[in-house]
């Protein structure tokens, strides 16, 4: 009977996920229509279903990521999570007045919350449950450069460039770094998936073979993954662009900074989940793909997309983090660095992580 009920539910959630943002679309109760009950008594059904519905997307997505093997498998949910934050970031910098810094605070969220609290948590609790695990060093480290340059292009030096004002990009500026971050992810996926597609592969640390996929249908694990993402795309616009609202209507200073972390905290959810999931089961370099895979996507196609956003619409794009902001994310991937320099990682590498993240959390509410 739980077999049928959770079957049932696969089936049902991601297509309550899009009903109810299609209801609520059609139904004229956005974030900024309606009385305020109506608007809390909206936000709090989308809310749940949402939150829901992700979970049940991971399951779908983990099938499929069976099915196909890795490490195309970590690519799926890569791809999925990488639109949903696109969509929800662009959906948002059109949203009411211009929000130039919008972007920024999400991917600077983005890369913290994964290489600190996802690759921490990952550490932390595959290193308490199996003392020590291993990764493939070859495939961490290029995870690790493309997403140093990345980020340093794009979120650090447009503090430093001259042609404009501090933190931003002329316009043909932005469109030579965007076009070089999609060159150099393509260039890093074409290496994951086809040229040295060894080292990123979990069976390669541990010296055997990984189990085999169970025989879902993957049609249909496909065809429920992306009805349910294009669901959660649309309640995740409501949900958040109701939070901006209330913290915009209590003047609360830090709105761009906490809304840019729900963002991100949201749309990598079930990344997260399916990280910390592979680590438990002993395959760390698995969820370490996951989880580093997701910063250099979100780098690598997010901040072109928005700049494209931005060099059509004429709203202005704020890339350069402010000087805390560049501390803590140089401090993390130095970390970053050190923990994946050698071919084993334990409970206190993962520790190092997590107080860094507790760090970026604190700073966040008290700058």
């Amino acid at each position: 009977m739980s077999g049928f009920r959770r079957s049932v539910v696969s089936y049902a959630m991601p297509m309550a996920a899009l009903a109810m943002a299609v209801a609520v679309r059609a139904g004229g109760l956005s974030a900024d229509e309606g009385s305020l009950s109506v608007r809390i008594l909206v936000g709090a059904l989308s809310s749940a279903i949402m939150f829901t519905t992700i979970f049940v997307v991971l399951d779908h997505a983990e099938a499929v990521a069976r099915r196909v093997g890795e490490p195309y498998g970590t690519l799926v949910l890569t791809f999925a999570v990488t639109a949903i934050e696109v969509s929800i970031i662009v959906s948002m910098m059109l949203h009411g007045e211009n929000n130039p810094t919008l972007a920024r605070e999400s991917v600077f969220s983005t890369v913290m919350i994964t290489s600190t609290g996802v690759v921490g948590t990952c550490l932390a609790l595959g290193g308490w449950r199996h003392r020590k695990q291993a990764i493939v060093r070859q495939g961490t480290s290029a995870y690790l450069a493309v997403l140093i340059a990345l980020t340093i292009m794009t979120l650090i030096l447009p503090t430093y460039t001259q042609t404009t004002g501090p933190g931003t990009f002329s316009a043909a500026q932005l469109g030579f770094v965007s076009v070089l971050s999609v060159l150099l992810y393509a260039s890093f996926v074409f290496a994951q998936t086809v040229r040295h597609r060894d080292d990123f592969i979990e069976g390669q640390a541990h010296g055997v073979s990984l189990r085999t996929a169970p025989h879902e249908s993957i049609s249909a694990s496909t065809l429920l993954l992306l009805i349910g993402l294009i669901g959660i795309v649309m309640l995740a616009e409501q949900v958040a662009a109701s939070v901006e609202n209330t913290l915009v209507a209590y003047q609360v200073t830090q709105a761009d900074s906490i809304v840019g972390a729900l963002i991100a905290g949201l749309v990598l959810m079930p990344e997260a989940i399916s990280a910390v999931r592979a680590s438990l089961n002993n395959e760390l370099q698995r969820g370490l793909n996951v989880a580093m895979g997701s910063a250099c996507a979100t780098i690598g196609l997010t901040i072109p997309a928005v700049a494209a956003a931005s060099l059509l619409t004429g709203r202005g794009l704020t890339l350069g983090l402010p000087a805390t902001d560049t501390v803590l994310l140089i401090l993390a991937l130095f970390i970053c660095n050190v923990s994946f320099s050698t071919e084993r990682t334990t409970f206190l590498t993962g520790t190092v992580h997590i107080v860094v993240f507790f760090t970026y959390l604190f700073l966040i509410f008290v700058p």
